[in-house]
């Protein structure tokens, strides 16, 4: 692949554009309608008529932008003008994706679009039994989203035949990358055709995005609706310090005091995620908590009930919610900073979508400098401090509630107890079986034995 790179301006809005002048068809306008859309974004702007071309592309868009329309509305026009004769019919798109719930968004959105061009469109991704993902290709697909390892799965068992691609889509190239997939985008480009098109779409732009874009694209051309590395301009960011130990507290003050009822809120690892959800829910806020350990029926059915309004927090770690679209969400916290600075940008991106305002706050310990300081390098500009009055200056006691929950579980098994036993006497007054000792076998004797 020539890795030269063709430039062009930071991407904007103009009002003189509309998706009627994008030469999208009229099933397709009927659908952006039924969705809502009036106006396509600057990034919907810039890249469908790329895509119509034929042109690989290079786009830096923030999440939230739109990207997704960007790449699915022309892929699905440009795919719909060829229809296959062959009954089973074989991929002819591919979306990479990095995460499940990611997939799961990417392809919802497709089958939107695809369905109203007769065109079939299924997602492949792990955590969930490959026979049904084989049974779908088997009876024939034109459009596939999936994450890298589950598809090479599929390729080494040659359930699915990638010989056919005419576009291949990188959605989220750095979190792949930062996700360790880097290998196994560069074994899925071995099974696809050498003359295609590449789009790769990230929000932030690194060396090692630049050294992905020479090895897969062909001439490119680079779009960006924002400076690289910049967080959406309707997110309204705001650091709170605190010592560590504290930070159950003041997230829970915080919730009560600004009277959240959606909050997401990220934390590093999977058994923490575990632990903030069972101290906010001894603090009588409701809460659920979803990450890699966890199937992904319960991911996404927790998804599902936190939109509904079920519960008010829903804590996560990166992975797990990375690709999360929660339609008007007002509220991201940070109870752990990112290890990783430009996870920042992803984790407050969930909030201030398709234009709506959103807050970011972020707790920070002093153990959390370092990590703050290199967010705010990639951001070029310091986050706003803020501090809470009426925040207690001492740590409330918790410990003789938490004491008095547990004395209550106590009670409440020995009630069951008691209650099994008033159902049926007999398995008080029943005798308790005496433990068999098997006897100890006696001592081998024979001529060896003699001897001795």
């Amino acid at each position: 692949m020539n890795p030269e790179i063709t430039s062009s301006p930071d991407l904007k809005a103009s009002a003189s554009v509309t998706f009627e002048s994008l030469g999208l068809r009229p099933e397709l306008l009927s659908a952006i309608t039924a969705q809502g859309y009036t106006m396509p974004t600057p990034i919907q702007t810039g890249a469908i008529p790329l895509v119509f071309e034929g042109r690989d592309l290079l786009a830096g868009a923030q999440t939230g932008t739109g990207k997704t329309a960007a790449f699915a509305l022309p892929i699905v026009q440009r795919l719909s003008e060829k229809t296959p004769k062959e009954k089973r019919r074989k991929p002819r798109a591919l979306v990479l994706v990095p995460t499940r719930e990611l997939a799961a968004q990417v392809s919802e959105e497709m089958n939107v679009y695809a369905r109203r061009l007769a065109l079939r469109s299924t997602m492949i991704y792990g955590g969930v039994t490959i026979q049904a993902q084989i049974e779908r290709l088997h009876r024939g697909v034109d459009i596939v989203v999936a994450t890298p390892g589950r598809l090479l799965d599929h390729a080494e068992r040659r359930t699915i035949d990638l010989s056919r691609i005419e576009v291949l889509v990188l959605d989220e190239a750095d979190r792949m990358l930062d996700l360790g997939f880097i290998d196994d985008i560069r074994q899925v480009a071995e099974y696809l055709p050498p003359r295609r098109q590449t789009l790769l779409f990230s929000a932030t732009y690194s060396k090692e995005i630049k050294q992905l874009a020479d090895q897969l694209l062909n001439k490119p051309q680079r779009i960006e609706v924002a400076r690289s590395n910049i967080a959406a301009d309707a997110v309204t960011q705001a650091i709170y310090e605190v010592e560590r130990s504290r930070k159950r507290e003041m997230i829970s003050f915080l919730i009560r005091k600004g009277g959240w009822n959606q909050v997401l809120v990220f934390a590093r690892t999977r058994y923490g995620a575990d632990k903030l959800t069972e101290e906010l829910l001894y603090d009588g806020i409701k809460a659920a908590a979803i990450h890699s350990n966890k199937s992904q029926s319960i991911r996404t059915r927790t998804l599902a009930e936190f939109k509904r309004g079920d519960f008010r927090v829903l804590v996560a770690t990166d992975v797990a919610a990375r690709g999360l679209d929660i339609e008007r969400l007002p509220h991201v916290v940070n109870y752990d900073l990112p290890q990783v600075p430009e996870d920042y940008v992803h984790r407050i991106g969930r909030t201030g979508r398709a234009g709506e305002d959103g807050v970011a706050l972020s707790l920070v310990s002093l153990e959390e400098k370092p990590l703050l300081a290199a967010i705010e390098k990639l951001l070029t500009y310091k986050i706003p401090r803020q501090t809470l009055e009426e925040f207690p200056v001492t740590a409330a006691r918790r410990s003789a509630r938490v004491q008095a929950l547990k004395k209550e579980v106590v009670q409440v098994k020995a009630r069951k107890k008691q209650d099994k036993v008033a159902q049926d006497p007999a398995r008080k007054t029943a005798p308790r079986r005496n433990k068999v000792v098997p006897e100890r076998p006696a001592p081998k004797t024979g001529r060896r034995g003699s001897r001795s």
